[in-house]
């Protein structure tokens, strides 16, 4: 499957109900929120505060003739489970899809992980945290 997804939809993908919003106050949820840039240096995103939710929008991407777009949006709904790791869903906008999500944050790194087609294609792709 080519990397349909710029931002966090890249492997983010399994149909799902929504759960409970995010929880603000976790640790991982502040460490997601800044500007990222994906392991192959072809989008840059914003995590930021979105109503109870995160939202990812992607700020920059190296082909604009692609599938990705400035502006696509996912909005994040995500429990955390550890200080690090994030559990949840994401719906793009456009797209009008919902996804299982997993991230797990440091302070200069983030990994989000999904799978699409029921589990059998997974993938994670990598992030890196910009300077602001």
């Amino acid at each position: 499957m080519k990397k349909i997804a710029t931002t966090l939809w890249l492997g983010l993908l399994m149909l799902t109900a929504i759960p409970a919003p995010l929880l603000a106050s976790s640790a991982a949820a502040t460490q997601l929120t800044g500007n990222w840039t994906r392991d192959d240096g072809a989008v840059r995103i914003k995590i930021a505060p979105c109503g109870a939710n995160l939202c990812a929008v992607n700020t920059w991407v190296k082909n604009p003739n692609g599938k990705e777009h400035v502006g696509d949006e996912l909005i994040l709904t995500l429990q955390p489970v550890s200080d690090s790791v994030l559990k949840g869903q994401a719906y793009d906008v456009r797209r009008k899809m919902q996804f299982n999500m997993t991230i797990t944050v440091q302070s200069a790194s983030m990994r989000t992980s999904g799978c699409v087609v029921l589990g059998i294609v997974c993938k994670s792709v990598d992030w890196s945290r910009q300077n602001p």
